[in-house]
C-alpha cells in the first residue's frame, strides 16, 4: 500500500514542489481544503505525514491536535511558512518537527519526509552527548554568530553564544572537530535558547560523509570517557524559551 501525506496548502508553487518530491518518494499527496479534513486522514490512519501552511487559519489547530496523538500513530508533521513569518517558535511550540520555508528546495523537503520515516525527532533526549570545547559558527539572518560548544552528540550539541540565539530551524552552521581537520558544515533547528546565550541545536541536515565522522568521532571519545554523557536537554536553571514539543520540555537535564 503507498504511503499518504494529507497537505494543507493552497499555495500553487508550493504544491508543485511537494507534489513532485512526495511521488519522487512513492508517497500519495492528499490534498486537503480544511484543517478538520487533515486532521480526519491523520487519526484514520490513513495519512504518515500532514504538512500544513502556517499561513493558512486552522493550520496550527491542525498540527497541535496531530501532536497529542499516541506515538504510534502520531504522523511527521512538516510545517511550511515564509521566511518573514515570525511564528517560528510557536510552529515547533505547536508541534511541527520541521519548518519549510517557501519557495520550497526540493533537497530540504525530501530531507524532512526521509527524517520522518526514521523518527529522528524523538531519539534527541536520548542520544549520548559528551563534554567538548570548539568554536561553533551560525548562519543567521543579520550576519553570522559565533559560540563554544558545550557538548556534542550524534544528533545535536549545546553551545554558549554572545547573544541570544533565535529559535529558528534550519539554521546554517560550522564547526570543527577537536583534534581532528574535520569541519561539520550542515544545518540545525534550534530547539530551545535561553536569554543568556546558552541553545540547544538538533542537526536537520548534515552530509552522509560529515555524519560518517561524526560518528567515529564521537566513538573514540566514547571509549575514552564513558561518563561525560549529556542529553540534547536544556540546562535546569535558567529561563530557556523552548521550540520542543510540549512532551519533550517535561523532561529536564541531568
Amino acid at each position: 500500500m503507498r504511503k499518504s501525506a494529507a497537505v494543507l496548502c493552497h499555495d500553487e508553487r508550493s504544491l508543485q514542489t511537494l507534489a513532485a518530491t512526495l511521488d519522487q518518494l512513492g508517497i500519495e499527496l492528499k490534498n486537503c481544503r480544511s484543517n478538520q479534513q487533515a486532521l480526519e486522514l491523520v487519526m484514520a490512519g490513513e495519512c504518515s505525514t500532514l504538512i500544513v501552511d502556517f499561513d493558512l487559519p486552522g493550520a496550527e489547530e491542525a498540527i497541535r491536535m496531530a501532536a497529542l496523538l499516541p506515538a504510534e500513530q502520531k504522523p511527521n508533521l512538516l510545517a511550511v511558512a515564509s521566511r518573514a513569518w515570525p511564528g517560528t517558535g510557536q510552529a515547533f511550540q505547536s508541534g511541527a518537527s520541521r519548518i519549510l520555508y517557501r519557495p520550497l528546495q526540493t533537497d530540504l523537503v525530501k530531507d524532512a519526509l526521509k527524517a520522518g520515516k526514521k523518527t529522528t525527532r524523538p531519539n534527541q533526549r536520548k542520544s549520548a552527548r559528551y563534554e567538548v570545547k570548539t568554536l561553533v559558527y551560525l548562519e543567521l539572518e543579520h550576519g553570522t554568530l559565533a559560540g563554544v560548544s558545550i557538548d556534542i552528540g550524534e544528533h545535536g550539541l549545546a553551545l554558549q553564544a554572545s547573544e541570544p540565539v533565535p529559535v529558528n530551524s534550519n539554521i546554517a552552521f560550522r564547526c570543527v572537530l577537536p583534534g581532528t581537520h574535520v569541519t561539520l558544515n550542515g544545518y540545525a533547528d534550534v530547539i530551545w535558547a535561553s536569554d543568556q546565550g546558552r541553545a540547544g541545536l538538533f542537526f536537520s541536515k548534515l552530509a552522509p560523509a560529515a555524519r560518517k565522522h561524526l560518528k567515529q568521532w564521537l566513538s573514540k571519545r566514547g571509549n575514552q570517557n564513558k561518563h561525560a554523557v549529556r542529553e540534547l536537554l536544556p540546562p535546569a536553571d535558567g529561563h530557556v524559551a523552548f521550540a520542543t514539543t510540549e512532551e519533550e520540555a517535561l523532561t529536564e537535564a541531568q
